[in-house]
């Protein structure tokens, strides 16, 4: 039987008119719906740039959080759903929406106040993160706690999204040493990340704290649909447990690769990538070739989705 995850992607796959060809079959009002719930048009800056104000945190989260939900949504009308969802990092809040745990607008509303936070934790130049090839996550562990005792700076393990590719992120002169050490250790390359924080480390901690109160203030709902959670890469359904693994989920890593094993483990043999790019498909492929993998970015990718599950079989 044919048993489906939907990934959102995180921030990075950001493009000015992204998800504007899935603005059909009654979906018109989508983004007029995201204007309102923030109260500033964010749909003008996704339709027509520029793209340098598009890509800061604040509003790119919940340009890419629309965009995912979109997609979702379509495939949701055509007949396709989930049995469990997942996103990386700021793509676990478009699962939760599909997941029936928190409104699109309520959504929205979090992720533009969390990409605000997450930008004055730590001021714009003096964090950075990097993307380390072909080294182990045994090694890049070594490294980076040998850089911290030595600079008594920050560098952690950020994302580990497949076999092969592991970020850090930390201050920007921690990165660039354990960057060094991890080309001397072996490492194939090092690659500076265009980001504007070091995400997913113990810098994040002061916004960790603020997004707590913005998510106290919203009632989150059981999920109907389990969501793998980027901290400990397992399903999660209760709405206190949620809570606590987003509020976690802003300083510690994103256990990528662990949370698409363990969606394999539950049986899903299709992975639907649900926004711009193919990032987290390419991820997937990664850790298992032999899964169907599809990405919904635009009316073409939807139909061809919708051609494929005409041979899919259901419970």
């Amino acid at each position: 039987m044919t048993k489906i995850a939907f990934l959102f992607p995180g921030q990075g796959s950001q493009h000015v008119l992204m998800g504007a060809e899935l603005l059909t079959n009654g979906f018109e009002q989508f983004y007029a719906d995201a204007d309102q719930a923030l109260a500033y048009p964010l749909s003008k800056l996704m339709l027509e740039g520029p793209e340098e104000e598009l890509t800061l945190t604040y509003n790119a989260q919940p340009a890419l959080l629309t965009t995912g939900v979109l997609a979702a949504k379509q495939l949701q009308r055509a007949g396709i759903q989930p049995q469990f969802t997942i996103g990386h990092s700021l793509g676990e809040y478009a699962a939760h929406v599909v997941s029936g745990v928190m409104s699109f607008e309520e959504a929205l509303q979090i992720v533009h106040k969390r990409g605000t936070f997450m930008n004055e934790a730590v001021p714009a130049g003096l964090g950075a993160m990097a993307a380390i090839l072909a080294l182990d996550e045994q090694q890049l562990q070594d490294i980076t706690t040998a850089v911290m005792a030595e600079t008594g700076e920050v560098v952690q393990l950020a994302n580990l999204n497949c076999p092969g590719q592991i970020v850090i992120s930390g201050t920007k002169k921690a990165v660039e040493v354990a960057c060094e050490r991890a080309k001397e250790a072996g490492a194939r390359r090092a690659l500076p990340l265009n980001v504007s924080g070091p995400f997913h480390s113990e810098l994040m901690k002061p916004a960790a704290e603020k997004l707590k109160a913005a998510l106290d203030a919203v009632t989150l709902k059981e999920a109907t649909i389990p969501v793998i959670a980027n901290v400990t890469a397992k399903p999660v359904t209760n709405p206190s447990e949620i809570e606590a693994l987003l509020v976690e989920q802003l300083s510690a890593p994103v256990q990528f690769e662990k949370s698409i094993r363990e969606l394999l483990a539950q049986g899903v043999d299709t992975f639907i990538e649900c926004g711009p790019g193919k990032v987290l498909s390419g991820l997937v492929k990664k850790v298992d070739r032999s899964v169907a993998i599809y990405n919904v970015s635009d009316e073409a990718t939807l139909q061809k989705v919708v051609e494929a599950s005409k041979e899919w079989a259901y419970e």
